[in-house]
């Protein structure tokens, strides 16, 4: 009996000692908890033994306290000495995600970020993070390295005998003499069986096959007849493509439905307007044939698919001098000659022999120093040096070296490019279809 009695109560005891211990443990503070999970972490992580650390620093990391960012760290630090190890990766990326997510977190997480992703050849991931990081900081270093990042490319392998500039997502293509068109990666929308194609707009393009003028859908389903004898017809867009008919250049719309005025040409309508020449002079029509610009001039420069207005302003020609008309006013200097605006950016003029660039208030933003160039579409711009085409940033910098026999725009991503196997397409890695964020 009395052996009981004392077992029962050396039971208590421990049983109290317990009790005090877990109480004792319980009342440390958040604080105090982190820094021992650190330290324990850390004695093993000096001895290279980072697979025990990682639930000691998941723990202290999973407290709100003031040693919080630092397990998180010490952590991120261990995933990534792990980072072989299947799981790791994902648990290093979700925990820069969570860094990231905070409302206070700073521009370096996401210079970490986009760095791990680099160092991937995850160009896509890591522009992703840079743009949140630019818009949630302001960050200057991040706006840095995204602009050093963002011009990487892919060359798509399929090539063509000509090409022209891309119209939206597509471009008209030429292969064995023959034109369709093309996504701006260069696979067919509409295969190339025709004598001529028009730009592909609203589900429709304009063809030319044995000698029948009619309209056909991305099926390549005919949709639309022309029931007159057309001699040649332009680019669609905006509901309107010029057609050449006995009586000389009219405009029509999408259906064949053709307009009453008769012009001696007209280029591709773009924002609303066209080029347009009466009685041997160009001017510049709306979407009725009212003239924006009077048709006073010798030319009004056109790109290659026939637009010439955008951001308000058209470029004309007048003998050898090439004037910039914005807002119906002369504006900005004397040109040898000039590229049209595209809807953003800068347009490309000529002057003593090199071409640089202009805003659209005639304000020049990159000095003359190009023996060619295009205007800018998107944030890039092709230019030539000698013989060779390569393309430069708004900053004026070559981000894509002169390597191609010729060069046209870049149009959402993608730009169509000459090389020795032909015109193919180039698109950026930050549009490449899967671009994530």
């Amino acid at each position: 009996m009395k052996k009981t009695i004392r077992i029962s109560i050396g039971a208590a005891c421990c049983l109290l000692l317990v009790i005090s211990w877990v109480i004792a443990v319980n009342s440390k503070s958040t604080a105090e908890k982190q820094l021992i999970l650190i330290n324990q972490a850390a004695a093993l992580t000096s001895d290279g033994i980072y697979i025990r650390a990682v639930p000691l620093l998941e723990e202290a990391a999973g407290y709100e306290g003031v040693h919080t960012i630092t397990a998180e760290n010490e952590l991120k630090r261990v995933y990534l000495a792990l980072i072989d190890n299947r799981g790791y990766p994902r648990k290093y990326i979700t925990l820069l995600e969570k860094q990231m997510s905070r409302r206070d977190t700073t521009p370096e997480i996401f210079i970490e970020a986009a760095n791990y992703f680099l160092r991937n050849s995850k160009i896509q991931e890591a522009l992703a993070v840079l743009r949140y990081g630019i818009e949630k900081t302001g960050d200057v270093n991040l706006l840095t390295l995204y602009e050093n990042s963002r011009y990487a490319y892919e060359m798509h392998r399929t090539s063509y005998e000509n090409v022209t500039g891309i119209f939206g997502q597509t471009a008209q293509v030429q292969l064995d003499g023959k034109w369709g068109i093309a996504y701006s990666d260069g696979s067919i929308i509409i295969p190339c069986e025709y004598d001529k194609i028009s730009t592909f707009d609203r589900d429709r393009t304009v063809v030319r096959k044995a000698g029948n003028v009619y309209a056909v859908d991305s099926d390549n389903n005919r949709i639309a007849v022309v029931h007159r004898a057309v001699f040649d017809f332009g680019n669609f867009s905006d509901n309107r493509i010029p057609l050449l008919l006995e009586e000389g250049w009219c405009r029509a719309t999408g259906e064949f439905e053709i307009g009453a005025t008769v012009f001696n040409e007209i280029g591709m309508y773009s924002g609303g307007y066209a080029a347009a020449r009466v009685n041997d002079k160009w001017g510049v029509i709306d979407l009725s044939t009212n003239w924006l610009i009077p048709a006073e001039f010798d030319e009004v420069i056109q790109d290659d698919l026939g637009r010439c207005y955008a951001q308000g302003a058209a470029f004309v020609r007048t003998g050898e001098s090439v004037y910039l008309i914005s807002d119906g006013k002369y504006i900005g200097d004397v040109y040898e000659d000039a590229r049209p605006f595209n809807d953003e950016w800068y347009a490309a003029v000529k002057k003593d022999g090199k071409w640089g660039f202009i805003d659209a208030n005639g304000v020049v933003v990159i000095e003359f120093m190009f023996d060619d160039a295009l205007s800018f579409g998107q944030h890039l711009a092709a230019v030539r040096y000698g013989e060779l085409w390569g393309y430069i940033s708004i900053y004026g910098y070559m981000v894509i070296d002169p390597v191609f026999n010729e060069a046209k725009s870049f149009s959402g991503g993608s730009a169509p490019v000459l090389t020795d196997r032909g015109w193919q397409f180039i698109t950026l890695l930050e549009y490449k279809k899967g671009a994530i964020l």
